[in-house]
């Protein structure tokens, strides 16, 4: 084999030397333009007014404008995967909830993979969610709620903010474990569906206390359980559902920040901290707790364990609850 030139070699390493200095630039000189965080939802919802709140604050800590893209569709799907097939520059964030975990469980395929398209960068806070019934109906708990759909069986429908989401499969571990025929009717986002559970359309729906709350405190909806293992602060006479019948049924959510993959570390640390910042700011618990939300920070690596648990988690939860995959 003829020896390779001198030359050549050290071309090579002043090459991998200039690709690594450009790499390293970039990353100190970030932000230099606006970050887009992705809501895989449509504007109204929960997840879209935290992270309208959460931009304006990042915008101070990172001296960049941070602006909200909302697109919503696929239970989250439409967003996730826009930005798993951006440019891993750290311009284009995905902010979603635990039901980003539920995808690879209930899709039979997806245009993206979202473990390994898409890096953690930091969790930000957990999240409860209430079951609530139409106020009409003659239900004060999770007993009437259950013997009020066994004696209408295939009559009644729930809504969802989309399907295939954690709200979706949080309802029907419900239904299994309580034997209940009740069919779901998917929307495109909290707001519609808080107006046709209003309106009657439908019947009942998981609700993050985040969005919820506001219509359960005006009485214009009922809530019925909390699916946490304890009662939220904010709604403390509003029973869990482990109190009411279904022992040990436990489901907390959470919201984070992603990134397409190959983005660099320091990036996404310098991200997570400064979301971290602001989620322990004084000012910014505050706002947390009128959003019935409470801080939960991970970084990282963290973040990428608890996300990567909570797929064979819900992998497991439809596997034994027997629930059809999603095309």
């Amino acid at each position: 084999m003829p020896a390779i030139p001198a030359s050549f070699c050290a071309s090579i390493v002043v090459s991998a030397a200039l690709l690594s200095a450009c790499t390293a630039g970039s990353a100190q000189t970030w932000p230099a333009k606006p970050i887009h965080i992705v809501v895989p939802y449509i504007a109204g919802g929960g997840v879209d007014a935290f992270g309208r709140i959460l931009a304006g604050k990042l915008q101070e800590r990172l001296g960049a404008p941070v602006v909200i893209d909302n697109r919503g569709g696929a239970g989250g799907n439409v967003g996730g995967n826009y930005v798993a097939k951006s440019p891993a520059d750290g311009y284009t964030i995905l902010l979603n909830t635990n039901g980003q975990a539920v995808t690879p469980a209930i899709f039979k395929s997806l245009p993206y993979d979202s473990v390994t398209d898409l890096v953690r960068v930091v969790r930000l806070v957990s999240t409860s969610t209430a079951l609530v019934a139409n106020r009409d109906l003659p239900i004060r708990g999770f007993r009437d709620f259950v013997d009020y759909v066994r004696a209408h069986p295939g009559q009644l429908n729930y809504g969802s903010s989309g399907v295939g989401n954690n709200l979706h499969l949080t309802m029907e571990m419900i239904k299994n474990r309580a034997g209940l025929d009740i069919q779901m009717v998917p929307f495109t986002g909290d707001a519609p569906l808080y107006a046709a559970l209003i309106g009657g359309q439908i019947q009942f729906a998981l609700a993050p206390t985040t969005f919820g709350k506001p219509h359960i405190d005006s009485g214009e909806i009922r809530a019925i359980g909390v699916t946490t293992a304890m009662r939220v602060s904010t709604l403390p006479d509003v029973p869990t559902i482990a109190e009411q019948g279904m022992p040990d049924f436990n489901i907390t959510g959470w919201m984070g920040l992603f990134a397409p993959a190959g983005t660099p570390r320091d990036i996404v640390d310098r991200l997570a901290r400064a979301a971290g910042s602001v989620i322990d700011a004084p000012d910014f618990r505050q706002v947390l707790t009128n959003l019935t939300i409470d801080p939960a920070v991970a970084g990282p690596d963290a973040f990428d364990k608890i996300y990567r648990d909570d797929v064979a988690r819900f992998k497991q939860i439809v596997s034994d609850a027997h629930i059809p995959m999603q095309e």
